[in-house]
């Protein structure tokens, strides 16, 4: 019985993980950052200074690692224990299944073993699903629209996305008459190195997609700019 208790464990756990990601990635996480901040809240691994700071600042991303934590150690407390359960010779699953289906009784020396066999088995079968792409992203898309029809967690508002992010957005500003980037090309410009990407050229009628570096930039042109907002409007159009 223990057996089966261990798999049954590992799967609650993978839907759990799945499910705190799900929930980052509402609160503003990119998706994979927002997995590896579930796994790491879940079993206490590999949680940066850095990048707890973007939990720890936010009420719901600590609400959610809270629960997460809470959880991973109840589950590896609970799979520690069946598998420790399972090395006994006198398991009960095993004791049954032999009087009941096989022709002969199997030696309590060889139940371990057996158990032990089954357990490495569940764990593979389990990791190759999780780690099957189209498996693991039908299962995601399938809990994440049952967490928002049931509204657990709203997803983040594009204001507080932008607090949480630190200011960063994405912003169409003028090239105004005293811009220190007139006439410049963007690898000139030094754009990049505070911060700023610029996703598009608007000049006249014409739009310029994905700009080069040599794109020279001219007076009146706007820029779609992607960084820090205040940062862009100070950099592009000083007033």
């Amino acid at each position: 019985m223990s057996v089966v208790l261990f798999i049954i464990v590992l799967i609650a756990s993978f839907i759990i993980v799945r499910i705190g990601a799900i929930a980052f990635q509402l609160t503003g996480l990119e998706w994979s950052l927002a997995k590896f901040q579930a796994l790491s809240c879940f079993s206490g691994t590999g949680f940066t200074t850095k990048e707890a700071e973007l939990i720890t600042g936010d009420p719901r991303r600590r609400r959610i690692a809270s629960i997460l934590i809470v959880l991973g150690n109840a589950g590896l407390v609970t799979m520690i224990a069946t598998v420790a359960h399972a090395l006994d010779p006198d398991e009960i699953l095993f004791s049954q299944l032999s009087e009941s289906f096989l022709p002969f009784p199997i030696p309590s020396a060889m139940v371990p073993y057996i158990n032990l066999g089954f357990i490495i088995l569940g764990f593979l079968v389990i990791y190759r699903i999780s780690s099957n792409r189209r498996i693991a992203g039908n299962i995601t898309r399938y809990l994440r629209k049952r967490i928002q029809k049931k509204e657990l967690l709203k997803p983040v508002s594009f204001e507080e996305l932008l607090f949480l992010t630190g200011g960063y957005g994405i912003s169409r500003i003028e090239v105004c008459e005293n811009s220190p980037l007139i006439d410049k090309t963007l690898i000139e410009s030094d754009l990049r190195k505070n911060d700023i990407t610029i996703l598009a050229i608007v000049r006249g009628s014409e739009t310029m997609p994905n700009p080069t570096a040599l794109t020279t930039i001219h007076k009146g042109d706007e820029l779609i700019a992607f960084g820090q907002l205040q940062n862009i409007r100070t950099n592009i159009c000083t007033v």
